[in-house]
């Protein structure tokens, strides 16, 4: 599997992330955004499930938060991401560092900016929060976690992406042949 891996920065900063998320979303067009944040409280890593909607009452590094803590108006409560955290979570193994999957990414601007990329990229993204860096867990050991995570992610995006098509081929020859559909699950 061929990948280009680019590496952005975004700021703590919520009007800022809206902009830049949209664009990377509609400028590079990629099948899998990997959002990295740092969580001081953290222990392990932690693969986040899902982005919320609401709640973002706390400011930003800029002193912004949110209208009525809303990331968009109109969008749903929560929104999934199409990679199962759960799964990657279980075949994600480095030796020291403990991954675990979470369903709540707090309120705050990762959460935000996760929201925001599962919105654009219909459930094509993933936020990873991470711990400060320490004695128990220096650059070079969090380095070679992400690489490990990132790759299952991307195992489980295109195993995703390969049932998926599976399912329409099957669903696709069974209404040629006039048969019913509906019933198959994968």
């Amino acid at each position: 599997m061929e990948v280009e891996l680019q590496i952005l920065q975004l700021p703590v900063d919520y009007r800022e992330v809206k902009q830049r998320v949209t664009r990377i979303w509609e400028d590079l067009q990629p099948q899998l955004v990997v959002h990295v944040g740092m969580d001081p409280a953290a222990k392990a890593i932690f693969l986040e499930q899902c982005g919320k909607n609401w709640g973002y009452g706390d400011a930003d590094i800029r002193g912004f938060h949110p209208e009525c803590g809303v990331c968009l108006p109109d969008g749903p409560e929560v929104i999934a991401s199409g990679v199962s955290m759960r799964a990657v979570s279980r075949r994600a193994v480095v030796e020291g560092v403990e991954v675990a999957f979470s369903r709540d990414a707090g309120r705050y601007v990762c959460d935000y900016t996760y929201y925001l990329s599962l919105h654009h990229g219909n459930g094509c993204a993933a936020l990873v929060h991470v711990p400060p860096l320490s004695p128990s867990l220096p650059a070079s050991l969090l380095g070679k976690a992400l690489q490990v995570i990132i790759q299952e992610m991307l195992e489980e995006t295109e195993k995703t992406r390969s049932q998926r098509l599976v399912h329409r081929k099957l669903s696709l020859c069974d209404s040629r042949q006039g048969e019913p559909t509906g019933g198959l699950l994968l």
